[in-house]
């Protein structure tokens, strides 16, 4: 009989999740400049693992306090101390009420760490991001010895997750980061066993899946975020990323989530890059439309026993319970949907369309709608609409509620102005 999104997943490391609906990875930006969360993630997570979710996942968590995806990031860099313990044991907390599960996300932007936050972030090579203006560095090539302390990075803070009462982690393999850098063969350039060829260069996520289930055991869930494919030519093709879910499959890993592109081709948000996108060779299948990757997690489905997540789109429990019966999915992710209605979950259990509290944004004005005919005017609008989303994190996170008449204009000011307020108390 096919699955229903309320009904129970248990994972191949034993631990069960609740319904098949998971709140997707959003970056919160809620943490002090330090990198500590704090009442704004209480706040946050405590009304989300009331929304009905058999499962949120974080934030980027980052494992380097040099490279941070933006200010306000939580971080885990070495060894935390007895206060920051005590704030994410506060923040596991109220993340698992009613039964949810709670997982880390944990990430390395490497290339895509903003210039104002370090000039010269590491990466697999010295390839700079193609994109316009001055917004990222010429990256700095990884030694083995730092690649080597990545690895023990991504393991240990897996471990403090699992200490301070998270449930689970994700490692984020995908969207142009780190890990995503490696496998690319346009971003990673390497001739040691760092690069090359496609196990050389998924070398860095096997052995962060290996050392993470060391250190955590095996019956703590362990997830990848992984791309389906980056949409980029000569980038890493959905051919690649079925043989490294095979692997991430055989060294242990609980589930995959599939996603796709990066900064330079921003598919994860439904936009199109600069360049045209590259298409990739996967059957069309007659699941949902309204999901952004499903064809590609369908397909990988059928090649995996591990379960696979779909996030990117879904709005309704029909289209939701199509992919579950079609087999292109075993949980179903959502994500902005949450920015504006905490308990959307539960109303997509409830056969409550989520396109009823859809906002539709723009930062062009009627008059000025020739402009979505340019790439770059589209790439601006898209980003500058996720910083709308943003805010009302914010508002969130300080127990306001949501603003829906808040400006695209006036939401990019505020978070632009608290991203530099807190790279400057970095640094003081």
């Amino acid at each position: 009989m096919p699955a229903a999104i309320d009904d129970p997943l248990k994972l191949p490391c034993g631990a069960t999740l609740r319904n098949r609906i998971a709140k997707s990875a959003m970056t919160e930006g809620l943490a002090d400049a330090q990198g500590r969360p704090n009442e704004r993630h209480v706040n946050l997570y405590g009304a989300w693992a009331e929304g009905g979710a058999g499962m949120l996942l974080t934030g980027n968590v980052m494992i380097d306090r040099d490279h941070l995806e933006r200010p306000g990031n939580v971080i885990i860099a070495g060894e935390p101390d007895d206060e920051m313990r005590r704030r994410l044991m506060a923040w596991a907390k109220v993340g698992t009420a009613h039964d949810t599960h709670l997982w880390m996300q944990i990430s390395h932007p490497g290339r895509q760490t903003q210039i104002f936050v370090n000039p010269h972030p590491k990466a697999p090579s010295a390839v700079a991001l193609g994109l316009p203006g001055k917004q990222f560095g010429v990256p700095v090539p990884l030694t083995e010895a730092e690649i080597e302390t990545v690895i023990a990075s991504f393991a240990r803070a897996a471990q403090i997750a699992k200490d301070t009462g998270f449930t689970g982690v994700q490692i984020h393999g995908a969207h142009g980061y780190l890990i995503s850098q490696f496998l690319s063969p346009r971003a990673n350039l390497r001739t040691d066993k760092w690069g090359g060829s496609l196990e050389n260069r998924a070398r860095l996520l096997l052995e962060v899946i290996k050392r993470t289930r060391e250190a955590v055991g095996p019956a703590f869930p362990i997830s990848v975020k992984l791309n389906s494919a980056d949409f980029q030519k000569g980038g890493f093709a959905f051919e690649d990323s079925l043989k490294v879910a095979r692997w991430l499959q055989d060294v242990g890993v609980d589930l995959i989530e599939v996603s796709g592109g990066t900064y330079e081709q921003p598919k994860m948000m439904n936009l199109d890059g600069l360049e045209a996108a590259e298409q990739q060779k996967v059957a069309a299948s007659t699941a949902a439309r309204e999901a952004y990757f499903v064809d590609f997690a369908k397909a990988m489905r059928a090649e995996l026993k591990i379960p696979v997540m779909v996030t990117g789109g879904i709005r309704t429990r029909r289209a939701a319970e199509h992919a579950l019966s079609t087999d292109a999915a075993d949980v179903i992710g959502i994500a902005r949907p949450m920015c504006v209605d905490t308990d959307a979950p539960r109303h997509l259990l409830d056969g409550t369309d989520l396109t009823r509290w859809e906002t539709k944004l723009s930062m062009f004005p009627a008059w000025l709608s020739f402009l979505r005919n340019l790439a770059i005017a589209r790439a601006v609008e898209g980003f500058a609409i996720l910083y709308w989303y943003y805010a009302q994190l914010y508002r969130l996170g300080d127990g306001k509620g949501v603003d829906r008449n808040l400006g695209v204009f006036k939401a990019y000011r505020e978070v632009d102005a608290t991203h530099h307020r807190l790279a400057r108390e970095r640094k003081a």
